[in-house]
């Protein structure tokens, strides 16, 4: 088989399924979007920012989950399965604490978080309603990405699609029956959907540790779960420190980005909160690649094939292409989908069409540089290129003029979000020479990691 063939039918067995299983995850997410944009637009834009506090989470579970994600693909490449045991009883421990923490935000001080993102006195109050209830699923949700990792990494990728799947599903069936009511269910509007997503992630959760248990599969028991590898956890912080500072960069300047929309009016964070629903499902084949393209790498680098991980290094810049332009294909179907289904007053649809219409341009760059920085170079231990291009691009530039635009200058709406928006666009020259340096070409594993 040359090797172009056997690229392409690796990146398709891998990279499918996680950009459907990251489609789906997103469905989970946009059905509250989905089921509330028959509602009020009030409750589409306060769902939209409490589910901000989710969304930060998730930038601390996505660092500690996805660095244990590159260390153990290698180390499953390398056929090592007690470290792969340790690493997932590690991203555990880890990935608890975590949703331990932002579960007691959001249940004990919901208001305070919500008036972060927005001054408006009836977002609060719906906001602060659903993240009450929604902050149980949290804890549920955490300890699922860690089994789903590996699911995807051990060759079960197919059953992540299907948890993915059976649980999208049931959350808009629940979302239909507990946001509107039926029957003797009372309609509960935003606070519904808060109910359907705890139900999803029980079940998903309950089918991974079911999974788990099948015999010959790695699984966490009580020795990994207490036991302690300096080596270990000294290579997973070199992987994960780089990766916890881009993931905050870009994460937090994504929140940010709700904040200063959120104080720009109702019309304005409901066409942004109906866009995100739109390039979000997109965002999902960027992702699919990247992720997909990680495991690859991964493999050959921990198997210390370094010139085959070369020469597919070289190969992603097409795919990265590719992926651009399908994303802004796709865009131009959601687009007109999203702005017939949603119910928005007059002002917030021409927002909506401006923001799509840009978001054509953005999305290219997004994909081009997902596939990088949250692919190739994480794949070999160079994280920290993501936090420096993010800091630059926008914390030192976008978010500062569109903070000045919006509260000093008062620019108009869609000034502050196309200025708000152009790091991605400022990041995708300086690509090419970061990854011209080879810094990602590394092998991460050791002989003997204090496995048992």
């Amino acid at each position: 088989m040359n090797t172009n063939r056997k690229f392409y039918k690796e990146l398709s067995a891998l990279a499918v399924p996680f950009a459907l299983q990251g489609l789906l995850n997103a469905l989970v997410g946009a059905s509250d979007a989905l089921m509330l944009g028959r509602l009020t637009q009030q409750s589409i834009a306060a769902v939209s920012l409490a589910n901000q506090v989710s969304f930060v989470m998730s930038l601390f579970l996505g660092a500690i989950i996805g660095s244990v994600g590159v260390l153990v693909a290698q180390y499953y490449g390398k056929g090592d399965f007690a470290a792969v045991r340790r690493l997932l009883c590690m991203a555990l421990r880890y990935a608890a604490a975590i949703a331990v923490v932002f579960f007691a935000l959001a249940f004990f001080i919901p208001e305070k978080l919500m008036r972060i993102f927005t001054n408006e006195e009836e977002l609060i109050a719906i906001g602060a309603g659903y993240l009450r209830i929604v902050s149980f699923s949290y804890l549920f949700s955490a300890m699922a990405q860690c089994y789903l990792m590996l699911m995807k990494i051990d060759g079960r990728a197919k059953m992540s699609v299907w948890i993915s799947a059976v649980t999208v599903v049931v959350d808009m069936a629940a979302d239909f029956f507990l946001i509107y009511g039926f029957g003797r269910i009372p309609a509960l509007g935003a606070n519904g959907s808060a109910w359907s997503t705890i139900a999803v992630e029980v079940i998903a959760f309950g089918w991974c540790v079911a999974a788990s248990l099948r015999k010959d599969r790695i699984r966490p028991d009580g020795r990994s779960l207490l036991s302690f590898s300096a080596l270990l956890e000294k290579d997973m912080w070199k992987v994960a420190l780089p990766m916890l500072a881009s993931s905050l960069s870009w994460g937090l300047s994504i929140s940010a980005h709700s904040a200063i929309i959120g104080h720009l009016g109702i019309d304005a964070a409901a066409a942004y909160s109906v866009t995100n629903v739109a390039t979000g499902l997109i965002q999902c084949v960027s992702h699919g690649l990247a992720n997909g393209g990680a495991i690859m790498l991964g493999a050959l680098l921990g198997s210390n094939q370094l010139e085959e991980a070369k020469v597919y290094g070289r190969k992603f810049w097409d795919v990265a292409i590719w992926c651009g332009f399908a994303n802004m294909a796709m865009l131009c179907v959601t687009g007109p989908l999203v702005y017939f289904f949603y119910v928005l007053e007059p002002l917030a649809k021409r927002y909506l069409v401006q923001m799509i219409l840009f978001n054509l341009l953005y999305m290219f760059a997004y994909s081009f540089n997902t596939v990088f920085t949250c692919g190739v170079f994480p794949a070999g231990g160079d994280a920290a290129y993501d936090a420096i291009s993010v800091f630059f691009a926008t914390w030192c530039f976008a978010l500062p003029l569109a903070f000045i635009g919006c509260f000093a200058f008062h620019w108009p709406v869609m000034v502050v979000y196309i200025v708000m928006c152009a790091d991605e666009i400022v990041k995708v020259p300086f690509l090419i020479p970061r990854y011209r340096k080879y810094i990602w070409l590394q092998n991460l594993t050791r002989e003997s990691p204090e496995t048992p």
